[in-house]
């Protein structure tokens, strides 16, 4: 079941940024990973404005591969540097409906 890892960053040294952004893709790939986007154009239709630069939104094939990703030692060090240059977090969710009501999704 695909799963769909969501970071949203602040960053505040962006120190980190250019090597990440130049790096980090190829490692979530190997992972079976897809960025399906990473963007700081993020307006907000209702609630509170995010107060963050940017959202990367990053679909896996099943919630072991994007945990496998988030653990690979290749990708340690890059998660160190963003850790220390930003303030981010990162969900997984899944693909499904958790009221039952879409037909082509999975009830949750």
């Amino acid at each position: 079941m695909p799963v769909y890892l969501i970071a949203d960053v602040t960053v505040t040294d962006d120190a980190w940024v250019p090597d990440y952004a130049a790096k980090v893709h190829d490692i979530a790939a190997r992972h079976g990973g897809k960025y399906l986007s990473r963007s700081g154009n993020v307006e907000t239709l209702e609630g509170k404005p995010l107060d963050n630069t940017l959202i990367a939104l990053i679909q896996f094939p099943d919630r072991d591969s994007a945990k496998a990703f988030a653990a690979d030692p290749e990708y340690a060090p890059f998660a160190k540097a963003r850790k220390a240059g930003s303030v981010s977090n990162f969900h997984l969710i899944d693909d499904t409906d958790l009221a039952g009501g879409i037909p082509y999704l999975p009830k949750g």
